[in-house]
């Protein structure tokens, strides 16, 4: 994003005044409003100000309206972490004189994100330009002004980078019992370590946070594109203060230590609402955590982003555009099944259909999408979840999962009483999940006429763009890639450089196969085929297997041979 656009952005006047806005939408009233206006002739404070000050209005409701009023986004900075490397960007003088404060710093995009009252500041937003210089861009959130006030005299006074942090845990006191209380204080380094180390993962574009105590160090790892790298190690004496934070961030009890507990964290970072579903287990050195970090901008990906071929793309599309019966989408746990089930709801919801989904848990919330999660409390299983959506009048239906016989039978009935159903199974290819659902106790009559289709798919890691090397595949390559020795082509290996974090690859892409059900395949099914007659058939539908879309990858240099040869079977094309 260009500095130009985004003045563009700052310039634009809202429709209604801030106040006349508050009006229509019924928080507070004309009598009100004359009041912070008289209030106002006499002590020229922002109307927003003042209407905080005299308590008719509170400051969450404030920044949100004035969000909406101004067409910006709005940031909550109570749950918020700014980034250590924009702090550094603004001196404090000018944060507090133009109050404003630095969230997060894009180093790829090179734009700078701040959090203010007044957008429209011109001169404010000026002044930190020339502080950065022309190269770098500016992007603004609207924020509270008591909010952005405590945040500067918050976050500017203590250290927030992890070895800053660790520093100065090494050369003070720590009490480990005051973090067991919530406060505004953040002059606690293990508060600020955690909070720091979530930040990190975040920039970093993690997965998952392992944090696995050993018997003298502690053990930070992250999973980033798949795959887990060890990042920090600390010392085993930080471990119990940061087990007690990671309680109360989570909402779990401080005082179980023993049993496995589930929590979930919400904090706002590099600028946005991100979510982390934490998972605690008892070892023989302490409690295990591991955190899933559920971003939504990454969690929601239109169905045309996914980089699929075109005829992979089109087959989808067919087959959602039936209206009854289940699409099933197989793969292992980290494959990308969730992001790519949510993609095919995003295409589909609209108004006029009512989509219901039943999740264990629900991980990316979606506007118009009705959203369940399991509850044993409740007694809410997959199997009753689906008897209780279908009294709904859905017209699509999602299952996280087909587990058992009987989620399965609900499934299917589902999807022969007139409703399309999106569903997951754990099996290794498309062709696999037919033998898995007789496994489970689905009959093969049931399956025929049922099943709209199957899709498979694994995730590989994508080249950097910055530093990938080409070179000409040997003879063995060759032959696994079925080209022969004299075609002309060339393949890409990983590299190393700043930008990927000196690892080669930078981001993942999916492999996908789709098996569309026709009426031959149908048929087959019914006679309980086997899954060589099953494979013939497809294959003289046009079907492809997953090496087949992985080597288009490789060929058209976005991964390299060697990570798709460690995520997809590739022996089968060796003669």
């Amino acid at each position: 994003m260009s500095t130009t656009t985004i003045r563009k952005l700052q310039t634009t006047e809202p429709s209604l005044p801030l106040g006349k806005r508050l009006m229509e939408a019924g928080l507070i009233s004309e009598d009100q409003l004359q009041v912070a206006l008289k209030e106002q002739s006499r002590n020229d404070e922002p109307l927003g100000r003042i209407l905080v000050r005299l308590g008719l209005l509170s400051e969450g409701v404030l920044r949100d309206t004035l969000g909406e009023s101004l067409g910006h986004d709005a940031i909550d900075l109570s749950t918020a972490i700014p980034d250590p490397d924009a702090l550094k960007m603004v001196p404090k003088n000018i944060a507090r004189r133009y109050r404003m404060l630095p969230i997060n710093f894009d180093k790829n995009e090179k734009v700078l994100t701040l959090a203010m009252a007044d957008t429209f500041n011109v001169v404010a937003v000026d002044q930190v330009a020339a502080t950065l210089g022309s190269d770098i861009g500016i992007l603004t959130l609207v924020a509270g002004d008591a909010e952005i006030e405590a945040a500067i005299e918050q976050f500017y006074q203590y250290e927030l980078s992890i070895q800053g942090i660790l520093s100065e845990i090494d050369t003070g006191e720590i009490d480990d019992l005051n973090i067991a209380v919530e406060t505004e204080e953040y002059s606690h380094p293990l508060i600020r370590l955690v909070d720091a180390i979530l930040a990190d993962a975040v920039k970093r574009d993690a997965s998952d946070i392992h944090l696995e105590p050993e018997s003298g160090f502690l053990r930070v790892r992250y999973r980033i594109d798949g795959v887990l790298r060890q990042v920090m190690a600390l010392h085993r004496s930080y471990w119990p203060g940061m087990v007690v934070r990671l309680k109360v961030m989570a909402k779990m009890n401080i005082a179980e230590t023993r049993a496995s507990q589930d929590g979930r964290i919400g904090l706002t970072l590099a600028g946005r609402r991100i979510d982390f579903r934490v998972a605690s287990q008892a070892t023989t050195h302490g409690e295990n955590f591991v955190l899933r970090v559920l971003d939504r901008r990454k969690g929601i990906v239109p169905l045309e982003k996914l980089n699929l071929i075109r005829d992979t793309l089109t087959s989808l599309q067919v087959m959602m555009a039936r209206p009854e019966g289940i699409i099933l989408v197989t793969g292992p746990t980290g494959s990308g099944k969730t992001t790519t089930l949510y993609s095919m709801l995003n295409f589909r919801n609209d108004e006029s259909v009512n989509i219901m989904t039943l999740e264990d848990p629900v991980e990316y919330p979606m506007a118009m999408i009705r959203q369940t999660s399991l509850n044993e409390a409740a007694k809410l299983d997959f199997a009753n979840g689906i008897r209780s959506m279908m009294r709904q009048d859905p017209d699509i239906i999602l299952v996280g999962e087909v587990r058992d016989e009987e989620t399965a039978e609900m499934a299917f009935r589902a999807a022969m009483t007139g409703h399309q159903v999106f569903t997951t199974l754990h099996t290794n290819s498309a062709l696999g999940a037919v033998p898995r659902l007789i496994d489970i106790g689905v009959k093969p009559q049931i399956m025929a006429g049922n099943i709209i289709g199957i899709v498979a798919q694994r995730l590989v890691r994508r080249l950097c763009g910055h530093c990938k090397q080409a070179y000409a595949p040997d003879e063995a390559e060759r032959s696994l890639l079925g080209i022969s020795g004299t075609e002309p082509v060339l393949l890409y290996r990983e590299g190393s450089c700043e930008s990927c974090n000196f690892l080669g690859y930078k981001g993942r892409l999916a492999v996908v196969e789709v098996l569309k059900i026709n009426q031959e395949i149908d048929e087959m099914i019914a006679r309980s085929a086997t899954r060589m007659e099953l494979r013939q058939a497809a294959l003289e539908s046009g079907f492809k297997d997953l090496a087949e879309d992985a080597i288009r990858h490789a060929l058209a240099g976005m991964t390299s041979l060697s990570e798709i040869s460690r995520v997809v079977d590739l022996t089968a094309r060796v003669a």
